[in-house]
This record gives C-alpha cells, structure tokens and sequence, in this order.
C-alpha cells in the first residue's frame, strides 16, 4: 500500500451507504486540485487505514481523513475536507468550527448511527466513473 497512499488526502468512506457516496461525489465535484484519493471501507487499503487508526471496519461509525499520515474523523474531517474548496466554504467551516466538538461530533455521531435507515445501503459498493477510477485505491 506504501505506493497507493500518495501525497494526497485519503478519505476513507463506506461504499455501500447512499450518503457516503453522495458525500464522495460532492468532494470529488468540488476538489479541483485533485487533492483527495478515496477507498472505500469494504477494500484492503480502506479496511488497512480504518485498522491503523483504531477505527473497527466491520462497523465504521465515521469515514476517515488522513492527511500526512493523522487521522481525523467525525466533524472535524468534515470541516478540513470542506475547507479546500474555496473561500466560502472555509467560511462556513470557520463558522461551524466555532461550535464545540462534542456538539458537533453528537450530531455527527447520530447521522451516522443511522445512515443506512435515514438513507438507504446499496446492495454493491459505489463505483467510480472511468474518469474518477485514478483518484480510487483497492
């Protein structure tokens, strides 16, 4: 995996949930730098980062960020990841940053206890298109 994990920013995210994909398609229309690589929690090197950084991946309660080899996961992935696409969103993300973490992570937290009821489980992991496939680690 050394050789995949590159000098981007990988998000971890589960595959099979309808909002983590939709999420994964907001960044990728938004990242236009091409800063963020993805992989998907139900691939070895999804599975291997969730591992190294203490996160179950048989049950992940939040997708992960890894940048420069920390991770960050629940609220604050949200608002790092956000904060890339331009001055009004590191503005929103300055702004919500101001409300505590533990609020934040509750809230994080309760969406993300139930993704799959609130927004439905696809019955195969999220596929990229072929011009995406470049920024997606096995």
């Amino acid at each position: 995996m050394a050789g995949g994990v590159s000098a981007r920013k990988t998000i971890v995210f589960d595959g099979v949930c309808v909002l983590c994909s939709a999420w994964v398609g907001f960044v990728i229309k938004r990242d236009l730098q091409q800063e963020f690589q993805f992989a998907a929690v139900q691939t070895a090197t999804g599975r291997e980062l969730l591992l190294r950084h203490g996160i179950d991946p048989d049950n992940p309660v939040t997708f992960l960020l890894v940048e420069d080899g920390v991770a960050y996961g629940n609220s604050d992935a949200v608002l790092r990841i956000v904060s890339r696409f331009g001055v009004a969103w590191r503005l929103l993300a300055r702004i919500v940053s101001v409300i505590p973490r533990p609020l934040r992570d509750a809230l994080y937290g309760v969406i993300a206890r139930n993704r799959y009821r609130i927004f439905g489980r696809r019955e195969v992991c999220f596929a990229p298109s072929a011009r995406e496939m470049g920024r997606f680690l096995h």
